[in-house]
């Protein structure tokens, strides 16, 4: 396979190098972010939960992670309190939890579609699920 290139114009430095066919699916899939109204770009995990705090619950923003391995995490407001779950990127998809697609917003759609009858549960949310 070829090797891997560095980062296209226009996009932020912190994304590691990746092959040209994940190039594709990340630019896509950024492009789609960008163009929503939950995406928050750079936002600190704190920012991330101050915005969420006076939310009703499960409402949820996507920012770029802070984290040097992820690309992206899903901040969500918990019952108990904004909580925030990191989006990997591997082989060419998006994965969170048993989750997967290639393009970020088509996995919160799964997500959220497939929470409605199988409520998630994550170590990071102290055991309440998310729907």
């Amino acid at each position: 396979s070829a090797l891997p290139s560095p980062a296209p114009p226009g996009l932020p430095d912190r994304f590691r190098m990746f092959r040209s066919c994940e190039w594709e699916v990340l630019e896509r899939s950024l492009n789609i972010l960008q163009a929503s109204d939950f995406y928050w770009g750079p936002l600190s995990v704190g920012e991330a939960h101050a915005k969420l705090q006076q939310e009703p619950v499960g409402t949820y923003l996507v920012r770029d992670s802070s984290q040097g391995n992820c690309l992206f995490s899903l901040s969500v407001r918990m019952p108990t309190g904004p909580v925030s779950l990191r989006i990997s990127f591997q082989e060419g998809y998006f994965r969170l939890k048993n989750w997967f697609s290639d393009c970020v917003v088509r996995l919160l759609e799964l997500v959220v579609a497939g929470t409605r009858n199988n409520p998630l549960h994550f170590d990071e949310m102290g055991g309440t699920p998310l729907v």
